[in-house]
């Protein structure tokens, strides 16, 4: 699982590198930024997943997992419901992408205004090692998703631009 973790974490590093963020990102009190990641052992089946974020106790709300199941990690604009619906459905022998799909196209979207679906990012390693994720077009001022063989990261990170660092 270990050289999974790496390939996806450095999966990630050239998408910050390229410029996807857009000039320096500078903390102002109000700068929150979260990465998780769920990876899939090929050698001994194990799934596992982490996440740090500034948020306290963000782990609680983010991962869901379940041994010979899955896992799911869900941030951004949160709807805590993935978790435990997107574990539902791997038991009913969904793919990671088939639970992407049919989680999202099951959000009622209830508050579009401030707490919009759009917003949701989410991600999804089967008992397989198959791995998905989305990431909404308003998930946060950067937000986004890698995925290598067995492994997928994500990012959001929303604060404050400047131009200097």
């Amino acid at each position: 699982m270990r050289s999974a973790i790496i390939a996806c974490t450095l999966a990630m590093l050239p998408a910050l590198a390229a410029g996807q963020v857009t000039g320096p990102v500078v903390h102002v009190g109000d700068t929150v930024a979260t990465f998780s990641i769920l990876a899939y052992d090929p050698e001994t089946g194990e799934i596992g997943g982490a996440v740090q974020s500034r948020v306290f106790s963000v782990g609680n709300g983010v991962l869901w997992a379940e041994a010979g199941v899955g896992a799911i990690a869900t941030q951004a604009i949160v709807d805590v419901s993935y978790g435990p619906k997107g574990l539902a459905y791997l038991r009913q022998g969904l793919s990671a992408e088939e639970v992407i799909k049919r989680v999202y196209a099951e959000d009622p979207d209830p508050r579009p205004e401030n707490w919009t679906k759009q917003g949701r990012q989410f991600a999804v390693v089967d008992a397989k090692g198959n791995v998905a994720a989305f990431t909404g077009p308003r998930a946060s001022e950067w937000a986004g998703d890698r995925q290598v063989r067995y492994a997928t990261a994500q990012i959001s990170l929303r604060g404050r631009r400047s131009s200097t660092a």
